[in-house]
């Protein structure tokens, strides 16, 4: 049976069993679904198709007329004493039955349910053992009592535009590619120079001593000779072969894209920056959003365990509220890391997530000690620190 002929037998057994006079073909081609664009002849042929089906499925097609006068006007009905299914009783014994198996079914429902509630804690408990070992990895030391971490709000600038002006005139990747422009700058002029005039000047003096006795053929005096020089040389470049103009365009096109390099990290820096500034907004919203979710699921939970205790609901109800509660607190949670994680976006974007903005009581690292220590050396394979 096709689905549209299902509906319009469905809808013809509603209409000839809600009315309690019998109800003429013409109304029920007006009122019944899929009789209404039929021709005359596809009604009939139609019509008489379904009612015989509806009497071979065991329902009760009564014929006759609602006028004694007239009762050529044939109509339908179906009796709802004849179609209703009558009052089933079950003995104790059936009962009994019927409720182990209502509890076994509803066993086999939760089984599921408890199967995947597990299958999610040994998951958890995976995924904390890999926190605990990364925790190791970063830290040195096993986790032992740990304490929620709290954003760092006191370092963070009062606005978003402030933020972003602080990260442009700070932040070391500005500040470093900036260098890199005035190296270049250097570079171009220190090539442009190879088109100068040089002048160089060079100075000496010497002493020599000459013994030539008893050589043969050789008549010159005993004795030391001193001498003394001095000079003067003045260079000036008619034609380097283009060497040197190739060097001076390739350091300006240095410089060029030296100058892009810095626009280019200022505008990394302003996404960064704004980026980071919008997650820690969406997060402390998140936060007092998932606040007002605990207290509105705590709520309901106290409301279903009253009706629980006077039997409208049932001890599943009160684990699914539960389970609310729940839920809700774990996007606190969530909520409240990214939070945190967020500020110190704020801080990296700006560029002062460094060890003395922190307060942190580790050492620190500088450079330019292991430089000092080895500028003068003039050999040795000892490193500063004696290994």
């Amino acid at each position: 049976m096709t689905q549209q002929k299902s509906e319009r037998i469905m809808n013809l057994t509603i209409c000839l069993l809600m009315s309690r006079r019998f109800v003429e073909k013409t109304r029920i081609r007006q009122v019944v679904e899929g009789y209404r664009d039929l021709s005359d002849g596809a009604f009939e042929r139609t019509f008489e198709r379904d009612k015989d089906e509806l009497r071979s499925m065991g329902v009760a097609v009564e014929t006759g007329s609602n006028d004694v006068l007239f009762p050529d006007e044939v109509g339908y009905r179906i009796r709802r004493e004849s179609f209703e299914l009558p009052a089933i009783e079950f003995t104790p014994a059936e009962t009994a039955a019927l409720g182990l198996a209502a509890s076994v079914w509803e066993s086999a429902t939760q089984a599921g349910q408890a199967t995947s509630a597990l299958a999610k804690l040994r998951a958890a408990r995976a995924q904390a053992l890999a926190s605990a070992a990364t925790y190791r990895q970063i830290v040195g030391d096993d986790p032992g009592t740990l304490k929620g971490a709290s954003p760092v709000a006191k370092l963070l600038p009062r606005s978003l535009d402030s933020a972003i002006a602080m990260a442009a005139s700070e932040h070391p990747a500005i500040l470093a590619n900036e260098h890199i422009v005035d190296a270049s700058a250097f570079l171009v002029k220190s090539a442009e120079g190879g088109l100068l005039p040089q002048v160089t000047a060079s100075a000496g003096v010497s002493r020599s001593y000459r013994e030539a006795d008893g050589l043969p053929g050789v008549s010159s005096s005993n004795g030391y000779s001193n001498s003394a020089s001095i000079g003067a040389t003045l260079t000036i470049p008619i034609y380097t072969g283009g060497r040197v103009d190739a060097q001076v365009r390739q350091n300006k096109e240095s410089l060029g894209q030296a100058r892009i390099e810095v626009d280019v990290a200022r505008d990394q820096v302003r996404q960064a920056v704004t980026s980071a500034w919008t997650q820690y907004t969406a997060a402390q919203e998140s936060v007092d959003a998932n606040r007002a979710l605990i207290s509105a699921a705590q709520l309901a939970l106290n409301g279903v365990i009253e009706e629980r205790n006077v039997g409208q609901r049932t001890t599943l109800d009160v684990l699914n509220a539960q389970n609310d509660v729940i839920t809700a607190r774990i996007n606190l949670a969530s909520a409240e890391h990214d939070v945190v994680v967020a500020s110190y976006g704020i801080l990296l974007g700006i560029g002062h997530l460094s060890v003395d903005r922190l307060g942190l009581q580790v050492a620190k690292y500088h450079p330019e000690e292991h430089y000092k220590a080895v500028k003068d050396k003039w050999g040795g394979l000892r490193t500063p620190d004696g290994r």
